[in-house]
């Protein structure tokens, strides 16, 4: 992969991770885990009071595994599935414009955790050192056994 994929692939995740960290963060202590539940509640979401904990968790812990590079694949599957929910449950009545309440935040975040999906961290990744450790270690292993 060339260097300008790298460096967007780079800072895409960088950004991303970034913005779900800090909404992660706030569902825990800044809003709080009750204020959570209770808009969940309000909006109809299946049981608010799971749901608010596993989406600040997913929301935290994916993005710092986003920014990191590591599951990456897995991980922005998860993360585009919350943001799916979080368009139709909080968003899509209020249309595109997230200053409206609308759904083009989590929208942007839901294709870019696609796109992770579909082409992986980068070379620049936690992945990418995982994959070079399991290919050295493969290495050594047949050298061994010839």
């Amino acid at each position: 992969m060339s260097t300008t994929k790298e460096i967007a692939l780079l800072i895409s995740r960088v950004l991303l991770g970034v913005i779900l960290i800090a909404h992660g963060w706030d569902k825990f202590a800044i809003t709080g885990l009750e204020g959570i539940t209770g808009f969940f509640d309000s909006i109809g979401v299946p049981a608010a009071s799971i749901a608010a904990p596993a989406v600040g968790a997913i929301e935290l812990i994916g993005g710092i595994m986003i920014l990191l590079g590591a599951f990456t694949r897995i991980v922005a599957i998860i993360v585009a599935l919350v943001m799916l929910g979080a368009a139709v449950f909080a968003h899509i009545s209020f249309g595109i414009f997230a200053a409206n309440g609308g759904w083009e935040l989590v929208g942007a975040i839901g294709a870019g955790m696609l796109a992770f999906a579909a082409v992986g961290a980068g070379a620049w990744s936690v992945d990418a050192l995982l994959a070079k450790n399991k290919a050295s270690h493969t290495t050594d292993r047949e050298l061994v056994n010839a």
